[in-house]
Order: structure tokens, then C-alpha cells, then sequence
């Protein structure tokens, strides 16, 4: 259970909250004690999941494409709440689903790196301030295991995903006189709205390949999550914890 972590006066920052990952993550944190600040470019859904969580949440529409929306979003989240301690790069997007390499477009790619390894450096850039007069900066990326197998047919995204554990790495050793850690999770493939697209051969050989062997669902990554954001993760820094019950081990 998430509630066993508890974060309570932590204020964290969760992108791309409105749905899926992102929305377990917020409805973890708010059960752990935390006050969350949702974004995301979904905002009818970000707003009605706020108010559905209730006092300790709050929404902040933000467009990682735009570096301006970026710096003015992360400057209301932390006025919100009064600071952030906590910052979880979860927006991301895929859209090179089934296409080999020789079929994705230009378009595509940059979209793609973008938002995943773009935004998440701009919104880390702009809580970096925030994070360090907290005393206690947690930043949690949100990788991905197909970085660490070479899914094919995923390129794009992919390729995004393994710069964002790279960059985990080198922000975890500039970060770190800041006293601020800055690790990443790379979760399997997990049963939420923006994985409905995947073929079903995709799902069997991931439920094939786990040595946990059952469909993997957004709560078996929350208490991964919770924990990096909290104290007792203190000595942890630049890592890179996968989430797929077993289908890619260190």
C-alpha cells in the first residue's frame, strides 16, 4: 500500500497528472499526506481530478512544448504551496507506436524528444531553485524498461527514454551539492488509457517474459516513487530502477 510512505508536508510537483501514471502518482501522494500540484495539457481532466482529490491538490496547466508555459507553471506551483520539495517528470508522449525507424517522420522525432527529454529538463531547470531552498529536492524521472531491451517498433520513444536515464545521471552530480537527488524508474508496460494502442503480441511478451507473471497496472509503481520522494531516500542518487516485475533485471 502507497499509505505505508508517508510524505506528509512534502509539496510536489507531477507532470502529465491527468490521466494514467501520472494520475496514480497524484492520488498516491495525496494518501501519503502530500500537497500535489497537477499539470498537464488535458485540463478539463486536471482540473475535475484536483477537486476530486480535494484541499491537498491543486492544477496548473503546463505545456512542455513551451519553454515560457513551462517557467510560468512551475513558478505558480511552487506559489501554491509555498515551495516544492518534490518534482516527478512524468509527462511524456510515444506517437512512433508501430512504425519502424525508416517510417517515422522528422515531425515525429522532434515532437517526440520534445516533451520527453526537453521538457523534462526545462521543468527540472525551472523547480531547480524551488527544490534546493527546500532543503530536501526529490526529482523522480520517469524512464522506460523498452529503453533497456530495445523494443522495436518504438524508436522515437525509445531513444527519448534511454537520454532521459542519461540525463538522470548527469543531473544527479550537478544537483547533488544542491542536496538534491535525482534518480529514475522505468516501468513495463502498464495497463492505462495511453497504452491501449499496443497489439496484444506486445502485452502477451511482456506477461510472457516477467517473472511476475500478470498484467502490470499503475499502483505497482507508486510505493517506487513515493519512496525516492521521501527522506529515506536521502543517499540514493543517479539511478535508474526498473518496475516490470522481472522483465528486464539489473
Amino acid at each position: 500500500m502507497s499509505s505505508e510512505i508517508r510524505l506528509d508536508g512534502h509539496k510536489v510537483l507531477v507532470t502529465g497528472s491527468a490521466r494514467g501514471l501520472g494520475e496514480s502518482f497524484a492520488r498516491a501522494l495525496v494518501e501519503a499526506g502530500a500537497q500535489v500540484v497537477l499539470s498537464d495539457v488535458l485540463h478539463e481532466r486536471g482540473q475535475a481530478l484536483a477537486k476530486e482529490l480535494g484541499s491537498k491538490a491543486c492544477y496548473v496547466p503546463m505545456d512542455l512544448a513551451n519553454p515560457v508555459d513551462i517557467e510560468t507553471g512551475v513558478a505558480r506551483a511552487a506559489e501554491r504551496w509555498g515551495g516544492l520539495d518534490g518534482l516527478i517528470n512524468n509527462a511524456a508522449l510515444t506517437n512512433s507506436g508501430g512504425k519502424y525507424f525508416n517510417e517515422i517522420s522528422i515531425e515525429t522525432w522532434d515532437r517526440v524528444m520534445q516533451i520527453n527529454v526537453r521538457g523534462s529538463w526545462l521543468v527540472t531547470r525551472a523547480a531547480h531553485p524551488h527544490l534546493k531552498a527546500s532543503g530536501r529536492g526529490r526529482v523522480v524521472n520517469l524512464a522506460s524498461d523498452t529503453a533497456l531491451w530495445g523494443a522495436p517498433r518504438l524508436l522515437a520513444y525509445v531513444a527519448s527514454k534511454g537520454a532521459v536515464v542519461s540525463m538522470t545521471h548527469a543531473l544527479a552530480r550537478e544537483l547533488g551539492p544542491d542536496g538534491i537527488t535525482v534518480n529514475a524508474i522505468a516501468p513495463g508496460l502498464t495497463l492505462v488509457e495511453a497504452t491501449e494502442y499496443v497489439p496484444q503480441e506486445r502485452h502477451a511478451h511482456y506477461l510472457q517474459g516477467r517473472a511476475i507473471a500478470r498484467p502490470q497496472v499503475p499502483a505497482d509503481v507508486n510505493a517506487a516513487a513515493l519512496f525516492l520522494l521521501s527522506q529515506g531516500s536521502g543517499f540514493i542518487t543517479g539511478q535508474l530502477l526498473p518496475v516490470n516485475g522481472g522483465f528486464v533485471m539489473n
